[in-house]
């Protein structure tokens, strides 16, 4: 059996080489019966060009050494003859073989020189056969004839592996040449192929690099760099320059680098406040994955950093309506604090008065729904509420207060009502020791920016009115809740005293803002929340994306009930007087605040002067045409308000419930107002109701106010009931046996 086609290619050539030595001139004829032998098996035609060059060159190399030997030279010279022989044989069989000469070298040590040699001729001759030519192809169209690669340099580093070399053309023309096309013929991404800027070279001659081998990229840690919390905080946070200089961190839970807690504390000296901004600088953290938490010590302080928030989820309301009612303390629950403690706000002072409460939030941060929960739960603990809304209709809750001023110009109305009030409770508590029977009352403004800043109508008198009685209130069971929409000073009419008497008298809630409109620094500052910008706080939570499902529009539910996660309403701050503005998040309202009232009507203000001209109150203004000289005492009050038109009528919450005293628009009792038939024997039991029903001591004044009886017809039936020992008496103050 012969040789194949294919042995027959590969192997002539090696045979052509080794018949010079012994044939001499006849090789020739075994060059052309090569050449005939590939043209007879219908080889191609580069092949067959590789073959015949390969044959010329043995046949050259054959008749030289013919005439050396005939010559009677040394036979050396004419083995040495055979070697470009070889060399062409070697050359014929890289051009058949069927797979692609490897790019990367694989000499090494004292044969590296040669590799890389090996490498520059493959890569030359790659770019000769689909670049520049002059080999083609049929079939094939060269991407830029004549533009050849030279000056080709080898750079091999480890597992790097890349050349450099010039793309020349003859002078008068342009490279054309594109990094794809590059990257395209030698099987490398384009972004690892490198041309110089034609600007800073000739036009034909342009600079190239491609790198045919890069090695992976490791996430390696430089040797040095903080790793752990404990590291980075010493390297960020604890140094000079950074949050909470001089600190340590001692972790008490780590679940991962953006989920851990711990406790940062500075050796015998306080940490005193920290900027939230720069913290979350320091750890490469969102101001939202941050949460600081006060301990006992004021050289500690807790820090919590979370990679999926802890108040996602929110706290319903109907599962905590319970905490909703005042405790011993004045407190009762807002929210839910970060470490899932219940977050708690004062809305009293047992024994010395009222709360204030600075309310801050923008559209859709949850403001109104912690406004509903703060009527719900001064309802649920006998609180009485005047509501001043200035943008009519934006409070659910507003059936909750005993009186309502829905409007601009009635919640101004509701503002001269509430500096009323006090007035009269100075007028007739003058001791410091008064016995302080009657209810508490909130005074709450919602969007109070449209009252007191520039552009108001009412600015001047009612940033005067606020002023008097966010300081002089408190000590009368009269607590102001204002809430505005940005925490800037123009929204409180520019008014420094306004901000400190709340923030003194009380705390404040801060919530998102708009962009540029949150920051509580510079003019803005805040006393315990230095460094916060509310407008950082997003309306999606972190990984959170707006969900759009495709719905089938003949089915389209026009209902969706929304869950807690589905925004970060009621997320902010919560700041109480002396100490630092913890995260929070307020109840979340999955059942209406008003349902929870059980339909009692709302706790009702005392029987007083100001209460009984309240409509003539509301309509008289307090300063004069330039804004000064406010009204400073009941007597003038009333006098100014003797033209105004004034009624009787209820208003239109009338008060109700076990806390609310009778008006005169009630229906007529036995022995009530003066003028009404005596039937004294009916005042006692009424007296005895009154005192078994509050179950707090009163004088004979108060109770005669609350009966609306003349306190002459008061007192004979208390003497009478305390010989019965149906009541007491301790220093004036009478109550129930």
């Amino acid at each position: 059996m012969g040789p194949t086609r294919a042995q027959f290619i590969q192997y002539a050539p090696a045979a052509l080489a080794v018949v010079p030595l012994v044939a001499g001139p006849w090789s020739a004829l075994v060059a052309a019966a090569a050449g005939a032998g590939a043209w007879a098996v219908d080889t191609s035609a580069p092949v067959l060009r590789s073959l015949i060059a390969c044959g010329f060159t043995a046949t050259g190399c054959g008749i030289a050494a013919g005439e050396v030997l005939a010559s009677g030279m040394n036979p050396l010279i004419a083995l040495g003859l055979a070697v470009p022989a070889g060399a062409a044989a070697l050359a014929h069989h890289r051009n058949i073989a069927g797979h692609t000469p490897a790019l990367l070298p694989t000499a090494t040590g004292a044969g590296a020189a040669v590799g890389q040699t090996s490498q520059a001729q493959v890569i030359t001759a790659y770019w000769r056969e689909f670049i520049s030519g002059p080999t083609q192809t049929e079939g094939r169209t060269l991407i830029q004839a004549g533009a050849n690669l030279e000056h080709v340099g080898l750079e091999i580093d480890g597992d790097h592996v890349a050349f450099t070399g010039i793309i020349t053309l003859p002078q008068g023309q342009q490279v054309r040449v594109k990094a794809a096309d590059i990257a395209s013929v030698y099987g490398v991404p384009t972004s690892q192929v490198e041309l110089g800027d034609p600007k800073h070279y000739a036009p034909n001659a342009l600079p190239v690099t491609v790198h045919l081998k890069v090695p992976a990229e490791q996430p390696q840690i430089t040797a040095g760099a903080p790793t752990t919390p404990e590291e980075q905080w010493a390297a960020y946070v604890g140094v000079p320059e950074g949050a909470m200089p001089g600190t340590t961190l001692t972790l008490t839970r780590y679940d991962g680098p953006k989920d851990w807690e711990g406790i940062a504390t500075r050796e015998r000296k306080a940490i005193g406040t920290v900027n939230i901004q720069d913290l979350a600088g320091n750890l490469n953290l969102s101001t939202i994955q941050i949460a600081l938490a006060p301990t006992d010590k004021p050289s500690q302080v807790g820090v919590r950093v979370m990679k999926e928030h802890a108040l996602m989820h929110g706290t319903m309301l109907s599962a905590v309506v319970d905490e909703l009612s005042m405790d011993s303390r004045g407190y009762v629950r807002a929210g839910t604090y970060v470490d899932g403690r219940a977050a708690l706000l004062p809305l009293a002072q047992p024994g010395s008065g009222a709360r204030h409460l600075y309310l801050v939030g923008g559209s859709r941060s949850g403001k109104s729904g912690l406004l509903e929960q703060i009527l719900l739960s001064a309802h649920r603990s006998g609180i009485a509420v005047v509501l001043a809304s200035p943008q009519a209709g934006t409070i659910a809750g507003a059936s909750l207060s005993a009186y309502l001023g829905d409007g601009l110009d009635e919640a101004m109305g509701a503002l001269r009502l509430a500096y009323a009030l006090m007035l009269d409770r100075e007028a007739r508590y003058r001791s410091p020791a008064f016995p302080f029977t009657d209810p508490l009352l909130l005074f709450v403004v919602d969007e109070a920016h449209m009252l007191l800043s520039a552009s108001s109508p009412h600015h001047l008198e009612a940033k005067a009115i606020v002023e008097q009685l966010t300081r002089r209130s408190l000590k009368r069971g009269i607590g102001v809740v204002l809430a505005t929409q940005t925490p800037l000073a123009e929204d409180l009419g520019n008014s420094t005293v306004i901000r400190s008497q709340l923030l003194i008298g009380g705390g404040a809630v801060f919530l998102r803002c708009a962009k540029g409109q949150g920051s509580l620094v510079g003019a803005n500052a805040v006393e315990g929340a230095e460094g916060i910008d509310l407008s950082m706080i997003p309306s999606q939570w972190p990984g959170q994306y707006a969900k759009v499902a495709d719905r089938d529009m003949s089915g389209l539910a026009t209902k969706a009930a929304a869950k807690p996660e589905d925004g970060t309403f009621g997320l902010g701050y919560l700041l109480t007087p002396g100490s630092q503005a913890v995260q929070f998040r307020s109840l979340y309202l999955d059942v209406p605040p008003v349902s929870l009232a059980g339909g009692e009507r709302p706790v009702g203000i005392e029987y007083c002067d100001a209460w009984r001209e309240r409509d003539a109150i509301a309509q008289t203004p307090m300063v004069d045409k330039r804004g000064k000289n406010l009204i400073g005492s009941l007597a003038d009050l009333l006098a100014a308000a003797e033209g105004a038109p004034s009624s009787q009528e209820a208003p239109h919450h009338t008060p109700a419930g076990p806390h609310a005293p009778t008006t005169p628009a009630g229906p007529a009792r036995p022995g009530g107002a003066a003028g009404s038939s005596d039937g004294q024997e009916l005042i006692k039991p009424r007296i005895l109701e009154l005192l078994q029903e509050h179950s707090i001591p009163m004088t004979a004044e108060t109770i005669a106010r609350k009966l609306e009886t003349p306190a002459n017809r008061i007192k004979p039936r208390l003497s009478e009931l305390k010989k019965q020992n149906k009541v007491t008496n301790e220093n004036g103050l009478w109550r129930a046996a």
